[in-house]
């Protein structure tokens, strides 16, 4: 038999799993027996967890017919027409239970409850697609209370509290968070600073929802800046080593995304100094998708404008090859770029023996000559043959190196 999901009134309303020994209280709904036992003794709240009411009395009440709707859910073999039905169960507890929770009692309820991860993943539930109820939780004042809910969880240090903290995450990932007050409110220290230690070393999931949120409170105009008061350094170092370890095609992809934002933001030294040229010129080397491998020069060209990055380049050996690997190879835009990280290393500033070398023996120089009798964008021309005249005297050492060359630089004026 093929495995179905249990119906909804089967599970417990606590633990959102399949009831073992179902009891009722006082306000007539059911829960599972040691659910509401670690509710109500291990945690002692003598309330009802669904509808926040006061306990008339403490007893719990065996709903034996509930159980045995249940095992005969579980047993296939038994007959239908021998156990009562589910819609025989029903009562106004149970019509009770399927009526959805207003938001405003759920984000009250939310602080209260030992249980968040549940109450979160209902929470979530109850938005995803929906914009209306989107729009109805953010006025509600949903995003401070998730952000509460972020900023206690990640204080407590252990790691049920950060599981709740990932689920908030994933709650607030559902947002479109589109205008300047939403992003405002992400960008409250006491959200983001969990959203920021998510990137750093929560789950794969965990960590997406995490980009997901930056990347829509960055594109805010008048929201602010998400880096200020976020430790640039240690930001980059975790998504570079995400980048590294290359867990799935997609967060990858949005990684390079944040860190182009992050690169943009802040001095791009502050990446260079955490090793990022290194990590890029590798992850350049084996792309196999265009558009990441046109980040990634973006990413290359934007380190390289400050001297940290352009040492940093020509100390690796790699750096070259990869990207002269790109050019005339991936696309347009690559070709482009690449042709504008070799400007910023060999012309820019005083080049290398090495990278000028390396340009030579990579093949960049013959891709460089093979641009001047293309059609290309006049800024791209217009570097390569500076590039050319500039370090044509190095060059011409080299057998591969045209010597009337010079002549024909002169008829491109």
């Amino acid at each position: 038999m093929e495995e179905e999901e249990p119906p909804q009134l089967f599970l417990c309303p606590i633990s959102m799993e399949l009831m073992e020994d179902p009891v009722t209280v006082s306000t007539g709904v059911t829960y599972d027996r040691r659910s509401i036992q670690q509710w109500v003794f291990g945690y002692g709240r003598p309330t009802c967890p669904a509808t926040m009411q006061p306990l008339a009395n403490l007893d719990l009440t065996p709903n034996h017919t509930l159980k045995r709707v249940i095992a005969s859910w579980l047993s296939p073999s038994t007959s239908a027409s021998s156990s009562p039905s589910t819609s025989s169960l029903s009562s106004p507890a149970h019509d009770e239970l399927a009526t959805p929770v207003p938001l405003s009692r759920m984000l009250e309820n939310l602080e209260e409850t030992p249980f968040k991860v549940t109450a979160l993943k209902s929470m979530r539930a109850r938005i995803a697609g929906d914009v209306s109820v989107q729009c109805e939780f953010v006025s509600c004042g949903g995003i401070q209370a998730v952000a509460r809910v972020m900023a206690q969880a990640l204080a407590e240090r252990d790691l049920s509290a950060f599981a709740a903290c990932e689920e908030a995450a994933a709650v607030l990932a559902l947002l479109p968070l589109a205008d300047a007050a939403s992003a405002g409110c992400v960008l409250a220290p006491e959200c983001m600073a969990p959203v920021v230690a998510l990137l750093q070393r929560g789950g794969a999931e965990a960590r997406l929802h995490a980009m997901d949120i930056v990347t829509k409170v960055s594109s805010v105009a008048g929201a602010g800046d998400w880096t200020a008061g976020v430790e640039v350094g240690d930001v980059v170092k975790s998504l570079l080593e995400l980048l590294a370890d290359e867990v799935s095609p997609r967060l990858s992809s949005r990684a390079l995304d944040v860190l182009l934002d992050v690169v943009e933001r802040s001095p791009p030294a502050k990446a260079v100094e955490v090793g990022a040229v290194h990590v890029l010129v590798e992850l350049l080397a084996s792309a196999a998708d265009r558009r990441d491998a046109e980040r990634i020069l973006l990413l290359l060209k934007r380190l390289c404008k400050c001297p940290e990055g352009r040492l940093a380049f020509a100390e690796h050996d790699l750096a070259v090859a990869a990207v002269a690997k790109t050019m005339m190879r991936v696309s347009q835009l690559a070709t482009q770029l690449a042709v504008k990280v070799l400007w910023l290393v060999s012309v820019v500033a005083p080049p290398s023996e090495k990278v000028l070398e390396d340009m030579v023996l990579t093949g960049a120089v013959a891709k460089l000559l093979g641009l001047l009798h293309v059609e290309t964008p006049p800024a791209t021309k217009h570097k390569t043959v500076r590039m050319v005249r500039i370090n044509g005297g190095f060059w011409r050492q080299y057998p591969c190196f045209p010597t009337d060359l010079r002549d024909y630089l002169r008829l491109l004026d």
